[in-house]
């Protein structure tokens, strides 16, 4: 018997609380892009075409579904790298707004809930990352296309958003998921 992560696994951990639940599909320090496919598997998609490294845990919301027909994608702030395919109890501190050739797709910044990883739990916002850290989030999304024909051109980065608006994609997104399952 299997367990589906992107179709059984609740978005929410504890709605009280606002805990999430982040399935990893990449491991930070990693080039691989690999996506968890609805079927019930990871598979490698590609490696990234430039030089350039995952310097954060990459994954999905659960049972959301976005205008791009995929899951949330989620930004982990971890202080090691959690397996791919581990479910980690996340907090949002805001979201990235990017574009790309398929449309919009919002980049949502979560941290693991202080019971996994006491070193954030001062973090409560996008606002509380140094300005390094900032830049590097919104430069990687920027330029790990580059080197991809007909996607680098397409890329838009806008700026952070907050914690509002991070619940306001995500319950559209699971409002959206519902309608189409």
């Amino acid at each position: 018997m299997s367990f589906n992560l992107e179709k059984e696994l609740a978005t929410r951990a504890d709605y009280e609380k606002k805990i999430l639940h982040v399935v990893i599909e990449i491991s930070r320090g990693t080039s691989n892009k690999i996506e968890y496919r609805p079927e019930g598997y990871f598979e490698l998609d590609r490696t990234l075409y430039h030089q350039m490294y995952y310097n954060f845990d990459y994954g999905f919301l659960p049972q959301t579904l976005e205008g791009d027909g995929d899951p949330i994608d989620v930004v982990l702030l971890t202080t090691h790298p959690v397996p791919m395919g581990c479910v980690v109890k996340s907090r949002i501190i805001g979201m990235i707004q990017t574009k790309d050739q398929d449309g919009e797709d919002m980049k949502l910044i979560c941290v693991p809930v202080e019971k996994i990883d006491p070193r954030r739990s001062h973090v409560n916002s996008y606002e509380d990352l140094n300005s390094h850290l900032q830049d590097e989030l919104l430069g990687f999304f920027k330029e790990y296309k580059k080197l991809e024909k007909g996607k680098y051109d397409k890329v838009e980065i806008g700026w952070f958003k907050s914690i509002e608006e991070s619940y306001h994609l995500i319950d559209k997104a699971i409002e959206t998921y519902k309608n189409h399952h």
